[in-house]
This record gives C-alpha cells, sequence and structure tokens, in this order.
C-alpha cells in the first residue's frame, strides 16, 4: 500500500530569506549541505539565535528530514540526525514525519521509484523546483510500522558498510590530491630557491574585471550570448558550460568577449575556490567575461600555464585564505592588489615550460586512478540505492536478505 507522504508527515518550508549572518552560533542547512542522503558541512553559514525567525521557522529536531527545494538537486535530502538537531533550516522544505518512522520515510526519499516522482514533480517549473505541495502529494510505501523498523535496521548496517566502502576510496582520493599538491609545492619551491620570486604584479600588463547584467538561470546555446559563472574557473581548467544566458533584449558588451588564450582568476567565491586560475582553451564566440572574474594580461616572459600552476600551490592558496574578504562563510572576495602580489617564481621561460610540462605527467597519472575510483564510487552508489528501493518496496526479505520478486 502507498500513501501520500502528506498524509504521514507534515510538510513545512524553511527559512524564505537568510537572516543576519555572524560567524559562529547557529548553522543554518542549506541545500548546498544536503547530500545523497547525508548532511555535510562544507560551506556552513552562521546566524545569531536572537536573528532567526523561529515563529514561523523553529529550529530542526532530530528524525527530521530535510529537503531541497530548488536548483539542480532539488528532490535530494537528508534525515536529521542527533548531531544537527538545532540547527536552521534553510531555503529548504522539511519533513516531519507523525505516522511514519522517520529513518523510513527518509530512505523511502532515496528510492528509485520515490526519486522519478519528485523528478517529475519539480520539471513542472522552467527551473527545477520543489513546493510543499508537490512533495506532500508524492506517494510512498506505507507497510506496518513494525515492518518499517525492520527494513529500516537492515538498510541501517547494509548502508553503514556501502558507505564504509565509499569512505575509503574518497581517502584515496585525499591522498592523491595530497600528493599532487606535494609534487607541485616541489618544483614551486625549488624554482624559487634558484631563481627567487617576483610579484606579479611585475608581470602584470593589464587587468579587468566583466560585467554581470541580469541573466536568465540557463547556459547559453551556441548562437546565444552567455555571461561566465564563477565555477567557469576551477580545478585549473576553464568550463565553457558554466555560464547564463544573456536574455536576448540586452545587448552584449563585446570588449568582455573571452578569446582562446585569456587568463582568468575569479575574485569571488567559496573560500577554497576563490583565487583559481585557468587559461581559456580552443572556446566558442559570445562568452562574456563576468564582474567576479579578472582577466589578466601578463608579459611574454611569464607562461600563463605556468601562472595556473603557482595559483595551485601551497603558498599561494594559503594567501589567498588569508587574504579574501567576504559578508558570509559561503563567498569570499579578493583584492585587485592581493592578487598582484602573489608569489611568483622568477624562472626563464624554458624552466616554466618544463614545470608546467612535468606537473602535467605526474597529474595525468593521478587522474588516471582518480577515474578508477570515480567508477568504483559510482557503482557502490547505484548498488546502495538498489537496495534501498528493494527494501522499501518488499521486494527482497530483510530477514533473510533473499529477493522476493524475480
Amino acid at each position: 500500500m502507498d500513501i501520500a507522504i502528506k498524509r504521514v508527515a507534515r510538510v513545512r518550508y524553511g527559512l524564505g530569506q537568510p537572516p543576519k549572518l555572524s560567524s559562529d552560533g547557529i548553522p543554518i542547512l542549506r541545500a548546498t549541505n544536503v547530500f545523497r542522503g547525508s548532511i555535510v558541512p562544507e560551506g556552513l553559514i552562521f546566524a545569531a539565535l536572537k536573528d532567526l525567525p523561529l515563529d514561523r521557522a523553529p529550529l530542526l529536531q532530530e528524525g527530521e528530514i530535510l529537503v531541497v527545494r530548488s536548483g539542480a538537486y532539488a528532490g535530494d535530502s537528508a534525515l536529521v540526525t542527533p548531531e544537527w538537531a538545532g540547527s536552521a533550516p534553510g531555503y529548504d522544505l522539511r519533513l516531519t514525519p507523525e505516522r511514519m518512522d522517520p529513518r523510513f520515510l527518509a530512505y523511502c526519499l532515496l528510492s528509485t521509484q520515490i526519486i522519478h516522482q519528485i523528478d517529475v514533480a519539480r520539471s513542472r517549473a522552467a527551473q527545477p523546483h520543489l513546493n510543499a505541495e508537490e512533495l506532500g502529494e508524492v506517494t510512498v510505501p506505507w507497510p506496518a510500522l513494525e515492518e518499517q523498523r525492520r527494513i529500516t535496521d537492515f538498510l541501517d548496517g547494509e548502508v553503514a558498510r556501502i558507505e564504509k566502502m565509499e569512505s575509503l576510496q574518497r581517502n584515496v582520493l585525499v591522498k592523491l590530491d595530497e600528493r599532487d599538491r606535494a609534487f607541485l609545492d616541489l618544483d614551486l619551491d625549488r624554482l624559487g630557491s634558484r631563481h627567487g620570486v617576483i610579484p606579479l604584479r611585475r608581470a602584470i600588463r593589464r587587468i579587468e574585471q566583466g560585467s554581470s547584467p541580469l541573466c536568465d538561470n540557463i547556459p547559453a546555446s551556441e548562437d546565444e550570448w552567455g555571461v561566465l559563472k564563477v565555477s567557469s574557473v576551477k580545478h585549473g581548467r576553464f568550463w565553457p558550460e558554466e555560464n547564463k544566458r544573456l536574455p536576448a533584449e540586452l545587448m552584449p558588451e563585446r570588449r568582455y568577449e573571452i578569446k582562446a588564450g585569456d587568463l582568468l582568476v575569479t575574485r569571488a567565491n567559496t573560500p577554497l575556490l576563490v583565487g583559481a586560475a585557468a587559461v581559456v582553451p580552443e572556446v566558442r564566440e559570445k562568452l562574456m567575461l563576468c564582474d567576479k572574474i579578472f582577466r589578466i594580461d601578463v608579459v611574454a616572459q611569464l607562461d600563463r600555464q605556468f601562472i595556473v600552476l603557482a595559483s595551485r600551490g601551497t603558498r599561494i592558496r594559503d594567501l589567498c585564505g588569508a587574504a579574501s574578504h567576504g559578508t558570509s562563510q559561503s563567498m569570499s572576495n579578493l583584492k585587485t592588489e592581493e592578487i598582484k602580489e602573489w608569489p611568483i617564481p622568477n624562472a626563464g621561460l624554458s624552466e616554466q615550460r618544463e614545470v608546467v610540462k612535468r606537473v602535467k605527467e605526474q597529474q595525468a597519472m593521478t587522474g588516471s586512478l582518480r577515474s578508477r575510483i570515480g567508477r568504483q564510487l559510482k557503482l557502490l552508489a547505484e548498488r546502495k540505492q538498489a537496495l534501498i528501493t528493494a527494501a522499501v518496496t518488499g521486494r527482497i526479505d530483510v530477514t533473510t536478505a533473499r529477493g522476493i520478486e524475480g
């Protein structure tokens, strides 16, 4: 028997607008903190208790469920565990189970059938969006309470085993990142010791930032103008698909059009990504620089890919973290003068390019390992979802873990 969520749980909204933020206090759980059934701490923002509208958005209680309301991950969900009880709900939906075991409902929301229903509901708007009424109409399995608990006890054990394997694989990815950073730092330090370092400003001929008109929240097609998002520059690479379509009634500012060979540096982003740099490869026409990205022209004696490598080294990353300014912990800003002070090894062009080549070869090797680990993680995620789906829909007997159907 299936039943609508609104008949077994209260469906409410979280905070409509973020309150005044502070450096500590009550954590606010937003869409970025909800990931495939878990609450993750990265990018947490905080507010003082007195600044929260508790009358309309009470603090979360253990056993409630957060559901992402809008954006690419609309419909993703996570159970509020003891360590997150007392947090504030961000721009999300919250479920308060009343006639169903909270763990069982949380697992249902991660099953294939329910995710499909949510996908249909969230796709009715131009942008992925889910409201309380739509979520309340989603139907979920409704076995007896004793059976719900038996299923969740089984899944708790099985999912924990799968997640332990996932954690081990992710730890390997962290080690690979550390290895790449150490390899890069060693080369940069060696060059710095041999030739000294210079501030980047001594090599800059021109620096500019673009424009950010109000755009449509979808990528531009090949024949349309698009304005780059800060996410177009990350991890040393340029991602042209990360753009927003410029409305047809607005005139593009052609002087900000991106060209192959441009050196781009983000001046605003999350603390981990602010100051990211990339060189634009061959690229489609009609992409504009936004006001949160710098385009930097440097002298011919400095290889642009070498600057990108230097920007990923520990020394500059630490400087970005220390110098970034912002009103919240989710977004930081760099000033032009701070980027101009980046220390760059004063090596000759041939040595710069030799280091670029050597580091790329090293990263190609670790990249191959990352791809393999990524495939393993995908298989584990598929296994977990298949197991959850089979258990909550009664296709396996959880007392024996044998299939009942087929």
